[in-house]
């Protein structure tokens, strides 16, 4: 259960950063408002995570769920390219994750 929530608060982690680029430092209400919900969830699925994982196993999956899911969301809506060398990187990226997820 642990590590659905710590996987579900990672993809929340990537929307609410998604969010917060588009709230335009908080100028756009929509974007600010999914930014605040969803930055709370994240941490809070985080937070229990932590309370059956290993904490810094917890986080390094956190952020790295994160940090795919955000790019994976701007090229999907057209804002950035993801060319070879960055695809691979970011295949890395999530076989560390998973690796971490193996070992703890």
């Amino acid at each position: 259960m642990y590590w659905l929530v710590l996987i579900l608060s990672g993809a929340l982690e990537a929307v609410w950063a998604t969010a917060l680029a588009d709230s335009d430092g908080f100028r756009r209400r929509g974007p600010a408002v999914l930014f605040v919900v969803t930055v709370i969830a994240s941490t809070a699925g985080l937070a229990y995570a932590m309370s059956g994982l290993p904490a810094g196993t917890s986080y390094a999956v956190w952020v790295g769920i994160g940090a795919v899911g955000t790019v994976l969301l701007a090229v999907a809506r057209g804002q950035e390219a993801l060319g070879l060398a960055r695809g691979v990187l970011l295949l890395l990226l999530v076989s560390c994750v998973i690796g971490l997820k193996v070992v703890a």
